[in-house]
């Protein structure tokens, strides 16, 4: 009796489903906090055995993770640095850069401000604190609050980059976690100035300051006429493989990419 008990009990083992498989993915709020939790969501519906860790707290938190081997996919809004690069070599990892959809920094104030446009040299001017004040640039008086990201933030470096000629931001500069606080602050505070990724740019509030003339839009951004365009990144351990090669081929998939476009940014076909 026993016996076919045993062999019961297998035959239940070999069609029980497979067991779920979890990608973990980490790095970039940019990404992270929007992008790839409907990604994954509409994945999901597709593909009912696999589960998500999503962990969006900056994109070298997510570098980091691919070079430990503590995530499958690291989200980055920014490349990844050459340190980066022989850090990961050191450990053997290989990573991986895989662009999946393009961004615009956008300069964003509160809604009430009557600053509509600046030049590169006052963006510069106001977020390294050479400017303090907004009657400077055309506001009204007052002392200007700037709301940036965290260092580990890539759209933190990015931006020194691209707006700041790698200046450092002024010490009055306050450091927040995501995209989401930028624009809360913003919108509560009548002198205060941010950044955000194109996915935040129509949260109430708030809203886009102009760049010499030119808003970040799809034409600007993949014309790369918007002074602070940039692409942004998976990065994997090599080659991406088995589910995570998966879910990078459909984020670039026609069906991966209109859900870039519907959250605000630009697909990269």
């Amino acid at each position: 009796m026993n016996k076919y008990i045993a062999l019961a009990a297998i035959a239940a083992a070999t069609i029980l489903p497979a067991q779920a498989q979890k990608l973990v993915i980490k790095g970039s709020d940019t990404l992270g906090a929007k992008l790839v939790p409907l990604l994954a969501e509409e994945y999901k519906a597709a593909h009912p055995g696999v589960s998500f860790e999503i962990a969006a707290e900056g994109s070298t938190t997510g570098i980091a993770a691919i070079t430990d081997s503590t995530a499958d996919i690291g989200m980055s809004s920014r490349r990844a640095k050459a340190t980066e690069f022989s850090g990961a070599a050191a450990k053997g990892v290989s990573l991986k850069p895989t662009v999946v959809a393009y961004d615009g920094i956008a300069i964003i104030v509160n809604a009430n401000s009557p600053i509509k446009d600046l030049n590169k040299r006052q963006i510069e001017q106001i977020f390294t604190g050479d400017v303090t004040d907004w009657s400077a640039v055309g506001g009204n008086p007052g002392t200007i609050s700037i709301y940036t990201r965290n260092t580990s933030s890539g759209t933190y470096s990015d931006f020194k980059d691209l707006a700041m000629k790698k200046r450092d931001y002024a010490p009055s500069s306050q450091k927040m976690a995501g995209n989401e606080q930028i624009v809360a602050e913003v919108a509560k505070n009548p002198n205060g100035i941010g950044y955000v990724g194109l996915a935040y740019i129509h949260e109430a509030g708030i809203k886009v300051v102009s760049i010499e003339g030119g808003l970040p839009d799809k034409a600007s951004v993949q014309a790369k006429k918007y002074p602070y365009a940039r692409p942004t990144f998976y990065y994997t351990n090599g080659e991406p493989s088995g589910e995570a090669g998966k879910f990078v081929e459909f984020t670039l998939s026609d069906a991966g990419q209109k859900i870039v476009e519907k959250v605000g940014f630009i697909a990269v076909k």
